[in-house]
């Protein structure tokens, strides 16, 4: 049976503000090998593109002004640790963005398909959504390595409106950045934006149909594509 739409969903930035909770991980991990930490608003621009990268970023950062190259077997270990205490720690401060569960209701009510289409690590995805209570409302959930790509790649898109028996016709995206704008873009599907996004980018400079700053309203949208 083709669904009637698909909404796929970003989720840090998106419909979790996961920021502060990541922070923590983040510092953690930098104090504890010797780098440097960084604040909230540094944190945020590199939230999308998944834990392996905002830590090789971070330590790039330090390698650049050392004149040295990144050790990528340090790496690793910085990663696995963030992704150990992270886990550990996911939903300390992190809250749901406003309208989002009274969104969820609506869509549900409107027999919309929806997933998550995450750079988060997908059992850390899966333990969050459960934990701040919105996992049932989504048919699946795809993470940083549930297939063998993701965002930007169109197909960590694409591949889930069929896993939906969907169509990229009855589908959009809501996301926060550049990662999920691209993705979006190259899989030929509108896209929704939230302006504070955990981006460096400006708004201007990312693709997108629709901004919003919150999901308060967002029905409006959504239905004017049903």
């Amino acid at each position: 049976m083709t669904q009637k739409f698909t909404i796929l969903f970003d989720l840090d930035g998106t419909l979790v503000d996961t920021a502060p909770d990541l922070m923590h991980a983040h510092n953690h991990v930098m104090k504890k090998f010797g780098y440097p930490t960084k604040s909230l608003e540094e944190l945020k621009t590199s939230v999308g593109k998944g834990a392996g990268a905002m830590i090789g970023r971070s330590i790039w950062s330090q390698a650049k002004k050392e004149l040295t190259s990144i050790n990528e077997k340090v790496k690793t270990q910085m990663t696995d640790e963030f992704i150990s205490y992270y886990g550990k720690n996911i939903l300390n401060e992190s809250k749901l963005l406003e309208g989002v569960k009274d969104f969820l209701n609506w869509c549900k009510k409107e027999t919309i398909s929806m997933a998550v289409c995450t750079n988060k690590t997908e059992h850390l995805a899966i333990d969050l959504l459960k934990k701040i209570g919105v996992h049932d409302y989504f048919e699946y959930v795809a993470g940083y390595n549930t297939f063998e790509y993701c965002k930007p790649d169109p197909r960590h898109l694409t591949t889930v409106i069929e896993i939906l028996d969907g169509e990229k016709s009855k589908s959009i995206m809501i996301g926060d950045s550049e990662t999920d704008a691209n993705a979006a873009k190259a899989a030929e599907i509108p896209m929704i934006l939230l302006e504070d996004g955990y981006t460096e980018k400006n708004i201007d400079d990312i693709y997108h149909n629709h901004l919003i700053k919150d999901f308060v309203g967002i029905e409006k949208i959504i239905s004017n594509y049903l």
